[in-house]
C-alpha cells in the first residue's frame, strides 16, 4: 500500500498518476529556468533593433531578476494558502503573456517592463514545482521524482546559450520570447487536466508585514548586488550608496527575521531552520548556484570572446555537461532513495569541482571543443548527482502544510547565490584583468613602433578604470582614425592576443574561486544527518499514519 505523503489526509483520492503531471510541472519550471540564461546571447540583435544602449538592455537581464527573486518567498507562502496548483497556474498564465508581451515590444522600456511582469510570473511558479512534488510523490520515491526535476535544472542552466543562440541566428531575438507562448499553452493544458489539486489541509493566512519587509529587503541586497559593479561600489546619486543600498537590505533582512519570530503564523516558517538538514541544504544550494554562476561567467566568455566561438558554438560546446547532468539525474534520484543522499551528494560536488578544475586547466589560446569534452563530461557526472540528493535532504523532514514555504526559502537562496556568486567572481576577473592586460600590454608593446608602445599600453590601464567590455571587439581595440593600414592591422592583432592571454590568466583565478567553494560546500555535507533505511521506513510509515 503506497503511503500518503505527510499532511495530506485525503490526497490519495485525488492524485491519481503522478508521473504525468511530473512531467508538466517539469515544463513549466524548465521555461522559466531557461528564460534566465537564453536571453544573453540576444543581447547585440536587441541593441540594434531597439536602437538603445548596452545600459538599457542590461535592465532587460536585471528586471526579471529582481521581480523573480524578490517574490519567491512570498510565492512560496500563497502557494501554502491557496494552493500550489492554483499558484502555478496562475504563473503559467502571467509568464506566457508577458512573454508574448517581450517579443511585441518596440521600445526598450516596454521590453523592460514586460520582463519585470515576466519575473512575477516565472516567481509564482517555480516554488510551486517543489511544493507539489513533495505533496505528490510518496517518500520513497520522492528522490526519483526529484531526480527528474533535477535534470530540468541541470539541463535548463546550459541549455539556454545554445537555443538562444540557435534561434537568434536563423530567426530574431523576438522569438526566444515568443517560443514561450506555444510551450506555455502546451503547459497550462496539462496543469488544467493532469495535475491534481494536493493540499496540506491546514488554512493559513497571509503575513503582510512580513511580505513587505522580505519583498524591500530582498529588493535592496539583489539590486546592490547586480548595480554595484555598474557603480564601481560607490556612489549611485548624492548620498545613495551600493554598501547603504545592501547595508539597508541586511537590516531588514534581521527586522525581518525578528518580526517572523514573534508570529503565529510566519511568512517564512523559522522553525524550518531547526531543521539540520534543510539549514544545510539551503547553504550547499547557495554555494552551488555562487560557483556556477561564477564559472559559467568566465568560461562563456572565453570561449566567445578568446577562442572567437559563436554563441551557438559555444553552447554546444558546453552541451556535454548538460546531457550526461540530464540523464544521471534521475538515476541519483532512485539511488537517493535507496541510499540516502548524503554521500551521493558529496561526491557529486567533489566531481563536479573536479571536472571543472580539468576544463580550466585544459583551456589554452588555440583550444577546440575536443579540449574540454572530457572536463566538461565529467562536470555533468558531478552535476547529476547533485540536485536530487540536495533537494531530497532538504525536503523529508518538511510538513506539507509547509511545502511551499520551504520550496520558496530553497529557490531564494538558490537565487541569491546566483546574484552574489556573478558579482564576486565578476568583480575577482575584473580586478585580475586590470593587472593581466597591463602586464601582457607591456610585453606585447615592443613589436610595435617606438611611438605607438605608451598609448598601446596606457589603451589597457585606460580601459581597467573605466571597465572593460568583453565579447566583439575586446578591451583595447579601439583605434584612433588615420592610422597607416600595416600599423592599424598590427595593432589590432596585438591587442587581440594582449586580451587573450590577458583574459585566460585572469580566469583562472576566477574559476578557482568557485571551484574552492564547491569544496567546502562538500565538507559541509558531511554535517548531514543521514537516517538509515530501517529508520527512514519507520518514520515515513508514522508520518503516514499521522496524516491518515
Amino acid at each position: 500500500m503506497s503511503m500518503r505523503p505527510l499532511g495530506m489526509p485525503a490526497a490519495r483520492d485525488r492524485r491519481g498518476e503522478p508521473w504525468g503531471a511530473l512531467l508538466v510541472i517539469c515544463l513549466g519550471f524548465f521555461m522559466i529556468m531557461l528564460d534566465t540564461t537564453i536571453v544573453y546571447v540576444a543581447t547585440p540583435s536587441m541593441i540594434t533593433s531597439l536602437n538603445t544602449s548596452l545600459d538599457a538592455i542590461l535592465w532587460v537581464f536585471n528586471g526579471y531578476l529582481l521581480s523573480y527573486a524578490v517574490l519567491l518567498i512570498t510565492a512560496g507562502r500563497l502557494g501554502d494558502l491557496f494552493g500550489a496548483r492554483t499558484l502555478f497556474i496562475a504563473g503559467l498564465v502571467v509568464f506566457t503573456l508577458s512573454s508574448a508581451a517581450c517579443g511585441l515590444s518596440s521600445t526598450a522600456e516596454q521590453l523592460i517592463l514586460a520582463r519585470v511582469v515576466q519575473g512575477i510570473g516565472g516567481a509564482m511558479l517555480a516554488p510551486q514545482s517543489l511544493a507539489m512534488l513533495t505533496l505528490l510523490f510518496p517518500r520513497e520515491r520522492m528522490g526519483t521524482a526529484l531526480g527528474v526535476w533535477g535534470s530540468v535544472i541541470g539541463i535548463s542552466t546550459v541549455a539556454g546559450p545554445t537555443i538562444g543562440g540557435w534561434i537568434v541566428t536563423n530567426w530574431e531575438w523576438r522569438w526566444i520570447f515568443f517560443v514561450n507562448v506555444p510551450v506555455g499553452i502546451v503547459a497550462l493544458i496539462g496543469a488544467l487536466a493532469i495535475v491534481p489539486d494536493v493540499r496540506s489541509g491546514r488554512r493559513h493566512r497571509l503575513d503582510l508585514a512580513g511580505v513587505g519587509l522580505s519583498s524591500v529587503s530582498l529588493l535592496a541586497v539583489t539590486y546592490g548586488l547586480i548595480e554595484g559593479q555598474r557603480y564601481d561600489w560607490g556612489t549611485i546619486a548624492g548620498p545613495i550608496t551600493i554598501p547603504l543600498v545592501i547595508g539597508l537590505g541586511v537590516a531588514l533582512a534581521v527586522a525581518f527575521v525578528l518580526y517572523e519570530a514573534r508570529q503565529a503564523e510566519p511568512l517564512m516558517p523559522l522553525h524550518l531552520f531547526a531543521i539540520r538538514n534543510f539549514t544545510l541544504m539551503n547553504v550547499v544550494g547557495a554555494a552551488l548556484a555562487f560557483a556556477m554562476a561564477g564559472i559559467f561567467l568566465s568560461v562563456t566568455i572565453y570561449l566567445q570572446s578568446v577562442l572567437g566561438m559563436s554563441a551557438l558554438e559555444a553552447g554546444l560546446t558546453v552541451a556535454p555537461m548538460s546531457l550526461m547532468s540530464g540523464i544521471l539525474a534521475p538515476v541519483a534520484g532512485r539511488l537517493a532513495d535507496r541510499l540516502g543522499g548524503k554521500y551521493l551528494l558529496i561526491a557529486g560536488l567533489l566531481i563536479f569541482a573536479g571536472g571543472t578544475y580539468w576544463i580550466v586547466e585544459a583551456a589554452g589560446l588555440s583550444s577546440t571543443w575536443l579540449t574540454f569534452l572530457p572536463g566538461f563530461l565529467v562536470a555533468g557526472l558531478g552535476m547529476g548527482l547533485i540536485f536530487a540528493p540536495m533537494t531530497t535532504l532538504a525536503m523529508r523532514d518538511i510538513h506539507g502544510h509547509d511545502a511551499g514555504a520551504a520550496s520558496g526559502v530553497i529557490n531564494t537562496m538558490r537565487q541569491l547565490g546566483n546574484v552574489i556568486g556573478s558579482a564576486v567572481i565578476g568583480a575577482v576577473l575584473q580586478a585580475q584583468l586590470a593587472v593581466s592586460l597591463r602586464s601582457e600590454a607591456v610585453a606585447q608593446a615592443s613589436a610595435l613602433p617606438a611611438a605607438f608602445r605608451q598609448p598601446f599600453v596606457d589603451g589597457f590601464a585606460a580601459a581597467a578604470k573605466s571597465g572593460f567590455q568583453v565579447g566583439a571587439g575586446e578591451t583595447g581595440a579601439r583605434l584612433p582614425a588615420g592610422l597607416p593600414a600595416q600599423i592599424a592591422a598590427l595593432l589590432q592583432r596585438l591587442a587581440h592576443e594582449v586580451f587573450a592571454a590577458g583574459f585566460l590568466d585572469a580566469m583562472r583565478p576566477s574559476v578557482l574561486v568557485g571551484v574552492a567553494t564547491l569544496v567546502l560546500a562538500a565538507a559541509a555535507c558531511l554535517l548531514v544527518v543521514q537516517r538509515p533505511r530501517a529508520r527512514r521506513a519507520e518514520v515515513d510509515g508514522e508520518a503516514a499514519a499521522a496524516a491518515g
